[in-house]
């Protein structure tokens, strides 16, 4: 039994890491996006970085994942009442919430990378799997749209994805450099399959192929690589993707995805609903698993986590066969 990389982010991403976690363990290691990072007084916030930590630790809230459950928000009420500090209008973050960031903000202080703080958390939490960000460098996803350039958290929380987006680019990931713990984990010996989670792919998953020599990594290492696609029937399961798609002048489909993964991976997931795309998608030379993809639960998670680690395994029998025809 191999080790896992998957890249991953959001919700959806979190979810599908939590049931590669429950069957491989410590031979998991999740590249997380850190493109959406931002800081808020004074604190650097690191939103899939953390929504990663509170659902492998098993901390998470069932409804809000990128929180601790039980959260209470004393700290962000009395902000309010004290003026706000550009805070009012925000999504609240709780007490429970910034101990993180107060931990991260300190330990950035003392000269510490932001791979070995995420790793520091994962022992304190008690994940045995290695959480890393995609670049100890600062990359910061822009969003560019019809009201002009903003970094995707005030595209998020300050103009509610109302703009229409005409693209995306990824400020620093051309001189950011891949840090020893990514770099360890895509080249262990032991490597079985790379895992895109399912995730928003234009401010989620594109960051963290857009750093300097990423992708070109990726390829490198011949093992197969699986994405899932986070569109089911038309809709994204999570935030703003379809939108984002629709506005881009793309269709919005699990195909679209699919396709936005061109020359990097070897199979593909899709839902079940999505069935009647399957042959389509495999004409653009992708191996295709429709199933289910929607995790209410863990049951669904680590069902879904076996189905795509099937996956690879045919994908890497059959390169097997044919390297011997």
């Amino acid at each position: 039994m191999g080790s896992i990389v998957a890249l991953a982010g959001q919700i959806g991403g979190a979810k599908l890491a939590d049931g590669l976690y429950r069957l491989r363990g410590e031979r998991l290691t999740v590249i997380v996006n850190s493109g959406d990072d931002y800081e808020i007084l004074g604190l650097p916030m690191a939103p899939d970085l953390d929504t990663m930590l509170y659902t492998l630790s098993g901390l998470a809230d069932p409804k809000r994942s990128w929180e601790p459950v039980d959260e209470t928000f004393s700290c962000f009420d009395m902000l309010k009442r004290l003026g706000g500090f550009g805070v009012g209008g925000r999504m609240p973050f709780g007490d429970r919430s910034l101990a993180l960031p107060i931990l991260r903000s300190e330990a950035l202080r003392n000269d510490n990378r932001p791979t070995e703080i995420a790793l520091d958390f994962c022992k304190q939490l008690g994940i045995n799997a290695r959480v890393v960000p995609m670049s100890d460098d600062p990359v910061r996803t822009q969003v560019i749209t019809e009201a002009g350039e903003v970094r995707y958290h005030e595209y998020f929380e300050d103009l509610q994805c109302e703009p229409a987006v005409k693209g995306f680019f990824y400020a620093g990931a051309d001189g950011a450099a891949l840090s020893p713990e990514v770099l360890d984990a895509l080249y262990a010996p032991d490597l079985e399959a790379i895992v895109i989670c399912p995730a928003n792919p234009y401010h989620t998953i594109a960051p963290i192929l857009a750093v300097q020599g990423m992708r070109e990594l990726l390829k490198s290492r011949r093992v197969p690589i699986i994405a899932i696609s986070p569109i089911v029937g038309g809709n994204a399961l999570k935030g703003s993707a379809a939108k984002m798609m629709t506005e881009l002048g793309h269709e919005v489909s699990a195909r679209s995805v699919a396709l936005n993964y061109y020359r990097l991976i070897d199979g593909f997931v899709i839902d079940s609903e999505d069935i009647a795309l399957e042959e389509g998608i495999r004409a653009s030379g992708f191996e295709v698993l429709a199933t289910k993809t929607f995790m209410r639960d863990t049951d669904d998670r680590i069902a879904l986590a076996t189905d795509v680690l099937k996956l690879a395994e045919t994908i890497r029998n059959k390169k097997a066969e044919e390297a011997d025809a």
